[in-house]
């Protein structure tokens, strides 16, 4: 029997931004948008769930005159994509 894979994390975009927020201590809007390539409006609302889910924190803020959105993954999130990626696994090692 296959284990149950979160279907939050379970979305390419949300998945591609935990999978960089598990990797750095923070990550800027901007540079979550370059590295995924996606909208400004797509990346906001996959942050939100994130964060509504409690996988994400969000900080806003200025840099300057410029506002700044910064995330970070939380004990949460990072316990969901530990558990994602080894459900994962057992798909991957069955196909074998």
């Amino acid at each position: 029997m296959f284990p149950k894979l979160d279907p939050l994390l379970h979305s390419e975009l949300r998945l591609a931004i935990i999978s960089i927020l598990a990797g750095v201590e923070e990550a800027d809007f901007n540079y979550l948008k370059e590295q995924t390539g996606a909208s400004s409006g797509n990346l906001s609302v996959q942050i939100d769930k994130l964060a509504e889910a409690g996988y994400i924190s969000i900080e806003k803020g200025f840099k300057g005159k410029m506002p700044r959105t910064t995330c970070k993954i939380t004990s949460s999130g990072m316990e969901a994509f530990r558990s994602y990626v080894k459900a994962l696994k057992k798909y991957l090692v069955a196909g074998k």
